[in-house]
């Protein structure tokens, strides 16, 4: 049935400027349903490139968001996490709430496949945190942590304050969370994990996961870890170059250097997870009311161009943005 109805969608049209647009939704048809956004969140690491238009010629078509529009560098529309309310579709999925992976827009349509149910028990919010906490698991998945490991997170953004907070239900761990900002160490108190600064980070560890976003931060990994030891990069960093010095202990500590990347299912969970029921075990996680504490930025999304940069800045101390559609 026609909808007749528009909708607002944000664009990026050039480095560091975005603009609301309105567009037309199509018509929804068998197997889809009508959303309206309640929350969403901007993501500070790949977003932050696109927007920035540091995404790799090379890696424009396999950078592509579910439901982008456009190309990069620009104008597309980017984005992938928001929780919204079915407004049509069948019948027992009126009125339910869903997680979606989907670009910055206030109504959309979408395929059943593609919404996601939100449990009850896990409010708007931390529901959108779902596309942080689904690139956490997989992150570990990949780590493949051990019992009694001496576990080292370094960046205590969303990502790595969400491996953190997951690594230390594991019995007899010592999760240490590493960041150069002191005022982190009260997040690494409320996620029971020891906090350090990088000059203070603890050595020999068992595994250490990189989730700074910067070079140092991987340099850092490199000297820290323990003979034998692995070493995950979770990191992405666009068009930036990455020095490391290799000739160093490298090789004679034995070091396991692992990619993490969240579009493809670690190879250890392929041949029996797919990709939804990943995330349906990620929003399961967000019942732990502990990741409140990652939600330290909030705005309207009709003040998306406007506050965009400021956001997605390198000096910015946010860690998470929300997006308020209401």
């Amino acid at each position: 049935m026609p909808t007749d109805l528009t909708a607002r969608a944000f664009w990026i049209t050039g480095r560091c400027q975005g603009v609301l647009r309105e567009q037309t939704l199509p018509n929804r048809g068998p197997g889809e349903v009508l959303v309206r956004a309640l929350v969403g969140a901007v993501s500070r690491g790949t977003e932050s490139l696109v927007f920035h238009g540091r995404v790799p010629p090379e890696e424009w078509t396999r950078m592509r968001a579910p439901f982008q529009e456009g190309s990069f560098p620009w104008p597309v529309k980017y984005g992938y996490s928001v929780v919204g309310i079915v407004e049509e579709g069948p019948t027992e999925l009126l009125g339910r709430r869903i997680f979606a992976l989907h670009p910055h827009q206030d109504r959309f349509v979408l395929p059943l496949n593609a919404v996601h149910h939100v449990p009850d028990s896990v409010p708007d919010d931390r529901a959108a945190l779902a596309a942080s906490m689904e690139t956490a698991v997989n992150a570990l998945w990949d780590a493949t942590p051990r019992l009694g490991d001496r576990i080292v997170v370094i960046g205590a953004g969303v990502i790595g304050s969400c491996v953190a907070r997951l690594a230390q239900s594991l019995a007899g761990v010592q999760v240490t969370l590493v960041d150069r900002n002191p005022d982190r160490a009260g997040l690494a108190d409320a996620f029971g994990v020891s906090f350090a600064l990088p000059e203070a980070a603890p050595e020999d560890a068992d595994l250490v996961i990189h989730a700074s976003g910067h070079p140092e931060g991987l340099s850092l990994a490199l000297r820290i870890a323990g003979f034998e030891a692995t070493i995950v990069e979770l990191s992405w960093y666009g068009t930036t170059m990455v020095p490391l010095r290799l000739g160093d202990a490298f090789h004679s500590r034995r070091l396991v250097l692992r990619s993490s990347q969240v579009s493809t299912l670690s190879a250890s969970q392929r041949a029996r997870w797919t990709h939804s029921r990943r995330l349906a075990l990620a929003l399961e996680l967000l019942r732990d009311p502990a990741f409140d504490q990652l939600i330290t930025g909030r705005s309207h999304f009709r003040d998306l161009p406007s506050i965009m940069a400021e956001v997605t800045a390198p000096t910015s101390p946010t860690i998470v943005q929300l997006v308020d559609y209401s």
